[in-house]
Formats: C-alpha cells, sequence, structure tokens
C-alpha cells in the first residue's frame, strides 16, 4: 500500500490501518523501516492526545483499571488509545499478548483500541516502537493515550520520557516510607494510585496512601509541579471508585503544565531524546548488519572471553574500526 493512503486512512480513524500501521512501524525488516519512516512523515505531528504512561509491579491490578479509567473516559465521549506492552520470554522471544482477553469490556468498546505489543529486547518496561505507536494513535484523533508497561519495578522508568503524565499504580501494604523515597521510578510518579481500595483492604489503602504522601512530601520540588503535586490516591478498578477524582487530578495537572510552558517544552524534550535513542539504535544494528564487524568482534569476543586482552580495549578497536568506515 502507498503510504500516503495508508496515513489518509489512519487519520481518517480506519481501526484496521491503524493496526497495520503499528504492525510495519513494529517490524524490524530494512524495507519496512524505509516504509514506516514515509508514513511518520506523511501523517505528520499536528494531533495531540494526552499521553499517560502506567506502570506498577505484576498483580497491582493495571489491566483492571486501565479498563475501568478507559470505560469511564469513553462514557464521557473521550476516545481512547491502550498500547499495552507484555514480556517477553528471555528463552523464546515470545510472549503471550493477552491484554485484550484481560480487557474485555473496554476492546468491545467502538471507542477504544487495544494494542498489545512484545517488549523483545527492550529495556525500560516499552517496545521500542512504542513512540511511534503513539504519535499513529494521535494521528488516528484519540483523545487519550495510556501507555502500559510490562511492570518490572523502580528501573522502569523510560516510559515516562515518551509519556505527558506518569502515573505509579501501588497495592495496599506493597511498601512504607522508606521504599516511598527511593531514586528511579518513584521520583518520576505526577500521580500515585493505590488500587483495591476496597472491602477488607480499604484501611490498608488508606493507610498505605498515607505513608506515600508523606514520603512524596520529602522529595525535592519538581518545577514541572504545581503546588500538592505528585501526590497519592486510593482507587479501586473493581468497584470503580476514585477514577473520576483521579481523572480530575490528571487534568488539573496537565493543564497547568501547558500553562507554565512544561507541556510543550516537555514534548521538545521527548522528540530530541527519541532521535538521540534512533541514532544509538542505529549504530547498534550497524555493528550486527556490517559482516567484516561481526566477524571482528567474535574474534575479539572470543580473546576477552580467554582473557588475552580486556574488554574496554577490545570495544574501543571496534569503535575505532567503525568509526574509519
Amino acid at each position: 500500500m502507498d503510504m500516503n493512503e495508508l496515513a489518509g486512512r489512519v487519520a481518517a480513524g480506519d481501526r484496521r490501518a491503524l493496526a497495520r500501521a503499528i504492525t510495519l512501524v513494529e517490524s524490524a525488516r530494512a524495507d519496512h523501516r524505509a516504509q514506516a519512516v514515509e508514513l511518520l512523515e506523511a501523517v505528520g505531528t499536528g494531533r495531540q492526545a494526552l499521553r499517560i504512561g502506567l506502570s506498577g509491579t505484576p498483580g497491582v491490578g493495571k489491566s483492571s483499571f486501565i479498563e475501568a479509567f478507559g470505560k469511564m473516559l469513553t462514557g464521557q465521549g473521550l476516545r481512547v488509545a491502550v498500547l499495552a506492552v507484555d514480556p517477553s520470554s528471555a528463552r523464546s522471544g515470545g510472549s503471550i499478548l493477552g491484554d485484550k482477553t484481560r480487557m474485555e469490556r473496554l476492546s468491545r468498546d467502538p471507542r477504544a483500541f487495544i494494542r498489545p505489543s512484545p517488549s523483545q529486547a527492550q529495556m525500560g518496561g516499552v517496545a521500542r516502537r512504542t513512540r511511534e505507536a503513539v504519535a499513529l494513535c494521535e494521528a488516528a484523533g484519540f483523545d487519550v493515550v495510556l501507555i502500559e508497561t510490562v511492570g518490572v519495578g523502580q528501573s522502569e522508568v523510560m516510559v515516562a520520557e515518551m509519556a505527558d503524565l506518569f502515573v505509579l499504580l501501588l497495592a495496599p501494604a506493597g511498601g512504607d516510607e522508606l521504599q516511598g523515597v527511593k531514586r528511579g521510578i518513584m521520583e518520576m510518579a505526577d500521580l500515585i494510585l493505590v488500587n483495591k481500595a476496597d472491602g477488607e483492604l480499604m484501611s490498608l489503602a488508606r493507610r498505605t496512601r498515607a505513608d506515600y504522601s508523606g514520603a512524596l512530601r520529602l522529595l525535592r520540588k519538581r518545577p514541572q509541579d504545581p503546588e500538592g503535586f505528585p501526590r497519592a490516591l486510593c482507587v479501586s478498578a473493581a468497584e470503580e471508585t476514585g477514577l473520576a477524582e483521579a481523572w480530575e487530578e490528571m487534568q488539573a495537572l496537565a493543564a497547568w503544565r501547558r500553562a507554565a510552558g512544561h507541556f510543550d517544552a516537555r514534548r521538545a524534550e521527548q522528540a530530541r531524546r527519541w532521535f538521540e535513542e534512533e541514532v544509538r539504535q542505529g549504530l547498534l544494528a550497524r555493528l550486527t548488519a556490517d559482516p567484516a564487524i561481526r566477524d571482528r568482534m567474535e574474534v575479539l569476543g572470543a580473546a576477552v572471553a580467554a582473557g588475552r586482552t580486556a574488554p574496554g580495549k577490545a570495544a574501543a578497536e571496534v569503535l575505532g574500526e567503525l568509526g574509519r568506515q
């Protein structure tokens, strides 16, 4: 298909075209990458959705929260895209990709679009082409794009580099104040939501929220935050309580950042980092695509493993050869 035609169908809200476009940008084939670049140029960057990254430990209820939250948003007339990243097996490379099954009600909603993608070898909780999938969803006219990460722990911060808001989901009794002030994922969060705040867990959830609220006050204030942010709230995906309040807080924070100029500045910085990451990934691809360099790496790798040369010296030699090309 002509890329301009595909871009036009995506812009018209054709869901099949959007799915096909995301499949194209996720492909690692060289000819598909060339087409993907052409497609992204064709769709442009005119439309903007509110990008919300969601992270949390496995079992915290990310999928349940997204389904309940997404249904609330579509009930308000908004169009919602969900980009769910599933972990890939380190042995087989396969992924389950069961998010549509876990979000059965939302997957049937005509105002929602759910796309599961494998993380493959990408670190940071997202897939390598998630940024491009977000751009395509924006071009398709979605109002909110929810990016659900793998859910691996405190180092999972890459989603914060492609979202306007970063929401961290926690379970009741998931940690104390000492856990809350640890560096990494905690200090990246704009909003902390303690899920499963219902039934017998209600009092425990409230206590956990209070613990994290206290921990957040100990963190250094960020220039992109108004007074009172980041903050912690209680929600229940099962009973669908607290969702409206969480959405109001997200909208208030996004509106304040737009008025203060932080929103556009953050988008610009994210685009710059996207460019730099593409350059780094391109250089890594050249190391494996060039037969001479690949063979040289095999020889040097064997020498390093045998203790005949230092890893740093061998790496410098490979990079020197790459620079002379």
